[in-house]
């Protein structure tokens, strides 16, 4: 007989990035494998396929050429590739757990990866990309961010992982450095084009509600290795800062702003389509700027980040 879902794994109930980040704790035997089975696997894409929510058509404005078009394109065939990337490196991860929770944990986020991939490609089909398209344009939208950003960090993660054998470290690196800082900007997104495509804003949350289960998961992890090996406190909070330094020299709010300003120029074109949509309480979405949204969405990363890394004992003073 199958029980009711927990809440952090349910469509209605789960909480956003924000709160969820900050505050759920989870660990890796909770998150086994038979947890996974029956309240993880195949939901997201058969909520997807069944939730009527996702039977709305993206409105005409994302269906015609046009600037909010390419903006929604743009973002998720980055998402396609960011996706693709993380499943990749876990294997990494899964093949020196160093126990059977953590092998059964990344083994389902592993798949969790690539089911993301899969639902934002999908996306991109009921945009009206045609399916031999799809990849060409991914390709011209998303390949040069993807080898300005997630290559960089594709290249340290590896060079933590395979090269130095650190299977703590790359859990680090995936939770706070990877998964920390881009989830944020996934709720923005979540938020933005809920207006606009109903059905996107869905493949934004139910992706979200899986990341913070990585996120309270890889963090649970470290926080227990720390507390038991305090002498690896400073070697890993030493590549945290490795990890960041990395993040700043990487163009990544170039690219957030470039996608901003065209989010922009569609939302000026049809502002009257969402009247008073607010994408924060008490703030409209036709009110924002790129700007505004940007800082934003830097300023829940920073907070996502800082709060995960209080409760891995590696932040400055933590005990």
């Amino acid at each position: 007989m199958t029980t009711a879902a927990p809440s952090e794994v349910d469509l209605d109930s789960a909480p956003g990035v924000l709160e969820g980040a900050c505050t759920i704790e989870l660990t890796a035997e909770q998150c086994d494998l038979p947890y996974w089975l029956e309240h993880v696997a195949g939901g997201m894409l058969r909520t997807l396929r069944e939730d009527d929510r996702y039977d709305l058509t993206p409105t005409r404005t994302l269906l015609a050429p046009g600037a909010l078009r390419e903006a929604l394109v743009t973002e998720f065939s980055f998402r396609y590739l960011a996706e693709e990337k993380a499943a990749r490196a876990l294997g990494e991860l899964v093949a020196r757990a160093p126990d059977t929770a953590s092998l059964e944990f990344f083994s389902t986020q592993l798949v969790d990866e690539a089911r993301h991939a899969r639902a934002f490609r999908e996306h991109l089909l009921r945009l009206g990309i045609d399916g031999p398209d799809v990849a060409a344009t991914i390709e011209r939208v998303a390949r040069a961010d993807s080898e300005a950003i997630l290559d960089p960090l594709e290249r340290f993660a590896l060079d933590v992982v395979r090269g130095e054998g650190d299977f703590y470290g790359g859990v680090v690196t995936l939770t706070v450095l990877v998964e920390g800082v881009l989830a944020p900007a996934a709720e923005l997104s979540e938020r933005k084009w809920r207006p606009w495509d109903p059905a996107a804003a869905l493949v934004e949350r139910a992706a979200n509600i899986d990341e913070i289960r990585h996120l309270a998961v890889g963090s649970a992890i470290v926080r227990r290795h720390v507390a038991d090996n305090p002498a690896e406190r400073e070697r890993l909070a030493e590549l945290v800062a490795a990890g960041r330094a990395l993040w700043k020299g990487l163009p990544m709010v170039d690219m957030l702003l470039r996608r901003e300003l065209l989010f922009q120029e569609g939302l000026s074109e049809h502002a009257a389509l969402i009247g008073g949509y607010e994408v924060w309480p008490g703030r409209r979405l036709v009110d924002t700027d790129p700007q505004e949204r940007l800082e934003t969405a830097q300023r829940w990363s920073h907070e996502t980040q800082q709060a995960r890394l209080d409760y891995m004992l590696l932040a400055d003073g933590s005990r």
